[in-house]
């Protein structure tokens, strides 16, 4: 019977995220990835080359698949802050990619920047754009890092939650909302979603002011 490669390769990465997700990279052992998968480990070699090449695989693929999962639809700020709302939505359900991404930083940090994913970025960025016609490249990548830090922030530091604000919180509002946590992810969306969608107001703000200004100068000069 022939070899099922590409079910083998499935196997292994759904295994990989899971470890990686859960262990970091240090932590993450390759004899666990392959006993999970029901794999030989020397096939995790053959496949995707060492260690770290596998985790950038499966955060590089965790990552590609969202773009679908989580489309960016609509224009102006309020289509900003609705994809806030969705993409803190899908982590909620999925905390695969925040944590992956958190491990990447704390072990990796600036070394972690790696061509494979400069296509990915740059789709991204042009997306967010179309979403917010007028605004620069610069200042899209620096609004589109802000909410993607709001919102991957929650699965990774959620005990900070009961120490700022449900349990911290006097009254009997405050203690409904702790003790209902849908109510909870309620309120933590709209404050998401009303800060991405201002964010958005105000960046569209300074660029259609620093045209005018532009055209201005051109005008004077």
């Amino acid at each position: 019977m022939a070899w099922d490669t590409e079910r083998t390769k499935r196997l292994l990465l759904d295994a990989a995220t899971e470890e990686f997700s859960r262990y970091g990279l240090a932590g993450a052992r390759v004899d666990r990835i392959a006993a999970s998968a029901g794999v030989n480990k020397e096939r995790i070699y053959q496949y995707f080359g060492k260690k770290d090449e596998l985790f950038a695989t499966v955060l590089g693929t965790r990552l590609r698949d969202l773009v679908e999962e989580v489309p960016m639809l609509g224009t102006g700020p309020d289509a900003v802050g609705d994809y806030a709302g969705r993409l803190f939505e899908h982590h909620l359900r999925d905390e695969t990619i925040p944590r992956l991404v958190f491990w990447e930083g704390l072990e990796l940090g600036a070394d972690a920047v790696a061509d494979a994913r400069r296509e990915y970025h740059a789709e991204k960025v042009a997306r967010f754009q179309a979403m917010l016609p007028g605004l620069g490249r610069e200042a899209a990548g620096e609004l589109l890092l802000a909410i993607v830090t709001l919102v991957n922030a929650w699965p990774v530091i959620a005990q900070l939650d009961r120490q700022l604000v449900t349990g911290a919180t006097d009254g009997a509002d405050g203690a409904a909302v702790a003790a209902d946590p849908a109510a909870r992810i309620a309120v933590r969306r709209a404050y998401l979603e009303r800060a991405a969608t201002a964010l958005a107001g105000a960046a569209l703000a300074e660029a259609a002011g620093a045209a005018l200004a532009a055209h201005a100068a051109d005008s004077n000069g």
